[in-house]
């Protein structure tokens, strides 16, 4: 293993890696997928024969795991036809070899003895109805809609996605409860001469498959990485204290954003080392009410109003829980804070500092050298 992982390039046999990190390009996709994962055993030799299954992603976030069973020398990012019911489908090859079997664990298949086949490598046939399909999916999402609408039927579609042989289409819906659409699959499929599947999705999921970008300024989570969605609640946004302005709190789905709860986490232990908010201050000066903390690093601001900022005085956590122990005993510090106000900088006046007379040039008067005097006498000037 070392071996490979330090080969350079100058053996043949060994496969190349990137001299400065050790990685292989090879894991890196050909295209920008969606939810990409690297694959850093790409370089491993046999690493393609480990199993006979790879992963393919068709449009936006949808993925399927499929037999390779025609051995075909498949790597990330060439696009295949595979089997369907009926007919096939067009994907990507995502991930290939001993990672897939891992993906399978953490997304594992409905009936992994119902996985279909890869037949192929995408032709130019294959890829002129693939374009073809995909081309008319936005008027179709139109259409449907006004379908289901004239239907009365409390659903939103917020997708279309055809296969990749123009047979069979799938729309993604959303709603509230339960809704009969045997009459809107009827209907669907007089109007476009396809075979019909419903899938209902969650506003998050719609989310991801539209896609978008957050006020972070970067591509949605849901777009890029995230398959699985925790509920959000309120109680995440109120350990973090972040204002409960609903217009801030939601996504672009309209609902909790999901990232509330990547550092909820790290909030709540940090929480365990402040006091509690309801507990008073007492002091010499008077009684010091809760206002706002920065929990992560532990600094707490109180007030000597508890509706209104007033006096406000921002302390450290270990300041305040030293204050309380004092309060059960008995005893009242003088101030709130026990450091020393910094004195204000004074102006420094550029004059005082050195000579006004500093870049005068002082004249030195010429000595005139002594004449060596003749026989002894001294010289004379």
């Amino acid at each position: 293993m070392e071996e490979i992982l330090y080969n350079q390039g100058n053996d043949a046999s060994l496969p190349s890696f990137n001299g400065n990190r050790g990685l292989s390009f090879r894991g890196c996709p050909k295209q920008s997928c969606q939810l990409n994962v690297y694959d850093y055993l790409a370089d491993i030799p046999g690493n393609a024969d480990t199993t006979d299954l790879v992963e393919v992603q068709f449009k936006n976030t949808r993925k399927g795991f499929y037999h390779n069973t025609y051995r075909l020398p498949l790597e990330k990012g060439d696009i295949v036809a595979v089997e369907a019911s009926p007919g096939h489908d067009i994907g990507t090859v995502t991930l290939t070899g001993k990672l897939v079997l891992l993906q399978m664990k953490r997304t594992p298949p409905k009936n992994p003895d119902d996985i279909k086949r890869v037949y192929r490598k995408a032709r130019p046939v294959d890829m002129e109805k693939y374009e073809e399909a995909k081309a008319r999916e936005h008027d179709t999402m139109i259409r449907s809609r006004q379908i289901a609408k004239d239907l009365g039927l409390e659903m939103k579609i917020g997708d279309v996605e055809y296969q990749g042989d123009g047979l069979k289409a799938i729309f993604y819906y959303i709603a509230d409860g339960r809704v009969d659409f045997r009459q809107l699959i009827k209907v669907l499929a007089e109007a476009f001469h396809v075979r019909i599947e419903m899938k209902q999705i969650g506003a998050r999921q719609e989310a991801g498959r539209i896609g978008g970008f957050g006020p972070c300024g970067r591509e949605l989570c849901c777009t890029t990485w995230m398959k699985n969605f925790v509920s959000v609640g309120t109680t995440a946004a109120r350990f973090q204290d972040l204002s409960p302005n609903p217009q801030k709190l939601a996504g672009q789905c309209a609902k909790l954003k999901c990232c509330m709860n990547f550092e909820v986490d790290q909030y709540v232990e940090a929480s365990r080392r402040m006091p509690s908010r309801e507990v008073q201050l007492e002091t010499i000066d008077g009684t010091w009410y809760y206002f706002k903390a920065d929990i992560l690093s532990n600094m707490i601001t109180y007030s000597t109003d508890r509706r209104t900022a007033a006096n406000l005085t921002t302390i450290t956590a270990k300041r305040a829980l030293e204050i309380i122990a004092m309060n059960k005993e008995g005893r009242k510090p003088d101030a709130l804070d026990d450091t020393a106000p910094a004195q204000p900088a004074r102006p420094v006046d550029l004059a005082t500092q050195e000579d006004l007379t500093r870049f005068d040039r002082t004249k030195k008067k010429k000595k005139k050298k002594k004449k060596p005097a003749a026989n002894g006498e001294e010289g004379v000037n």
